[in-house]
């Protein structure tokens, strides 16, 4: 498992798991790990098609819960809680793992979570932004498929972030891109056949911060406008002159909004009660003791 490392750990600190985008790394959390400081580790497992983390292994339909596992991996061998973060893909992940462990996770805070499964359960609502991600989805996909790889990283890339914005990138991230492209649909076809109900979500009951770019794609828009009305404590911020790919274009004021976040939901990160643990395996011990 590769996975970086930001803020130097002292002797105690609280564990901040940060996912990365699609496309990117996790070296885009390197300024959320200056803004926390050495009270917090903050740890940033890749998703498969990265370098460190390498492909998929196709021996099944790649779904959320094969990218989560590295991160659920990571909570349950934390004695603390841990605070989740994630951005667009890694958002997506980051709800599906909080879910998955509900009573392990102090806080969430979600950059433009690209949970596009919401967009299906919203009806009418959500219907012109879950058309407008099938087109996407769909025309990247056929990039892939054909093998024209740069036409599916330039229209991934101009999605995300504007007309021209692939074209103004420097060439050693075009290439990076291009290798990284045919991960791509997985993502998509995960976070759109994500098979949890909205009613779930009234299950996170820890403190979570949603953001928005104040350009935010309407796909990404309509999916943070929606979150804060079905999970029951929320905070929603838009974040001025952003787009979507706002935690790295702003990366100090989204990392400081995180930051803050983190800090007025720390009393929630205690120990686990492992007291209490004790006593429950010393009374099931107990218990079956008397019934043999």
């Amino acid at each position: 498992m590769q996975i970086a490392h930001f803020s130097p750990p002292n002797s105690n600190p609280t564990l901040v798991i940060a996912l990365h985008c699609s496309g990117a790394g996790g070296a885009q959390w390197r300024s959320l790990g200056e803004a926390l400081g050495s009270t917090y580790q903050v740890m940033t497992p890749e998703h498969y098609g990265s370098e460190a983390a390498g492909p998929w292994s196709g021996t099944h339909a790649f779904t959320l819960a094969d990218e989560a596992a590295r991160t659920i991996d990571l909570i349950d061998r934390s004695e603390r809680k841990v605070h989740l973060v994630g951005h667009s893909y890694g958002g997506g992940v980051a709800l599906h793992v909080a879910l998955a462990r509900p009573g392990r996770v102090a806080s969430l805070a979600l950059y433009e979570p690209s949970a596009f499964h919401l967009l299906k359960a919203m009806g009418d609502q959500g219907a012109p932004a879950f058309a407008e991600i099938v087109d996407i989805t769909h025309e990247i996909g056929q990039g892939v498929i054909v093998g024209d790889y740069t036409r599916a990283a330039a229209a991934f890339v101009d999605y995300w972030s504007g007309a021209g914005a692939w074209a103004a990138l420097r060439p050693s991230v075009q290439a990076a891109l291009i290798c990284w492209v045919p991960k791509a649909p997985l993502d998509f076809r995960a976070l759109i056949e994500e098979p949890t109900p909205v009613a779930a979500y009234a299950d996170l009951r820890m403190p979570v911060l949603i953001m928005r770019g104040e350009h935010a794609t309407k796909t990404t828009h309509t999916i943070a406008e929606m979150l804060p009305t079905v999970l029951p404590e929320t905070d929603l911020v838009v974040v001025d002159g952003a787009g979507h790919m706002g935690p790295l274009t702003h990366g100090t004021v989204v990392s400081e909004l995180i930051a803050a976040h983190i800090g007025a939901a720390e009393p929630a990160a205690s120990y686990l009660n492992i007291g209490a643990i004790i006593a429950a395996a010393v009374t099931t011990a107990a218990a079956t003791s008397h019934n043999r």
